[in-house]
């Protein structure tokens, strides 16, 4: 199993040492959060906490996840970043092909696009994206992203997304792998149909097992159960050696380790405080596994 370090609300001024640290440290990968704005109203309940409230504020610090994976590719190696995952339902794919090849051209192929709706009507209004029909947009979406990542002159003519023959280059040198994010039946269903990959939000081991279990039946529904597969765990009541070695028995491929849920609490912003550096604080954890 890997293990992949999350940045979600980490202090962006520490984020390119972070990533140093968490390279040296023997971390596979870096995730990357996502958010576009923070609306002071928001029509929908967030769906990842038990009472649908945001568990960030409006100060909270966030980046473009794509221009962070450009700033700290520059001062790594080997190191991978993915997004976990980015809102595709309010973003227009074409713009988007454009800054995801850049990156994964940037990175050295180190790039890897954990893809998500979107869950605010804000956040699709307000960037001129309709709301209704998201699913089947999403969809269209994704094709036209590994369509035009592909390389070539290409073009494409669906429901939502139509264009004429063009030309990205350069293309990145392998395909970039696309995990799909999302706990409901239909996000499980486009993870097991067209995904590299599944990315968790927040769940608990017995949770996780369940999806698991499921995304294996949606696989070898389609035909694709002999396919590789990553599944990138977010588990909240499973920490240390033997919690992580109960999320590999249940099939986690890549733990996703995040600094201000490791002691099971959720975020503490006094134990933030008490760290000299994000950074040293994740050195810390990967030195207990």
């Amino acid at each position: 199993m890997k293990f992949t370090l999350s940045v979600a609300m980490c202090p962006l001024d520490q984020l390119t040492e972070l990533a140093r640290t968490a390279e040296e440290c023997g971390f596979a990968a870096i995730a990357l959060p996502d958010s576009l704005f923070y609306s002071e109203r928001v029509s929908a309940e967030y769906p990842y906490t038990p009472d649908g409230s945001r568990m960030w504020t409006a100060q909270t610090p966030w980046t473009d996840p794509l221009v962070a994976a450009a700033a700290m590719g520059a001062v790594t190696s080997h190191l991978r970043f993915y997004t976990s995952v980015l809102k595709l339902g309010p973003r227009n794919p074409v713009l988007l092909a454009r800054q995801v090849g850049s990156v994964a051209v940037l990175t050295g192929d180190r790039f890897g696009l954990g893809l998500g709706l979107g869950w605010a009507p804000e956040e699709f209004e307000w960037c001129g994206a309709p709301y209704a029909k998201r699913g089947a947009r999403v969809d269209e979406a994704i094709e036209v992203l590994r369509l035009i990542l592909g390389g070539g002159m290409v073009e494409y003519h669906g429901e939502f997304f139509d264009f004429d023959r063009l030309r990205m280059s350069p293309a990145p040198s392998r395909p970039v792998p696309i995990y799909i994010g999302g706990h409901t039946e239909a996000a499980l269903r486009r993870a097991a149909r067209v995904g590299d990959g599944w990315a968790s939000a927040m769940m608990g081991l017995a949770e996780l097992r369940t999806t698991i279990d499921r995304l294996g039946e949606l696989r070898a529904s389609y035909g694709r159960a002999a396919e590789p597969f990553e599944i990138q765990g977010v588990c909240v009541d499973r920490f240390g050696v033997d919690g992580y070695r109960e999320q590999a028995e249940i099939g986690v491929t890549d733990a996703i380790v995040v600094p201000w849920l490791f002691d099971g609490h959720g975020f503490d912003a006094e134990l933030s405080a008490k760290q000299d550096s994000i950074a040293k604080f994740a050195a810390e954890v990967i030195n207990q596994l």
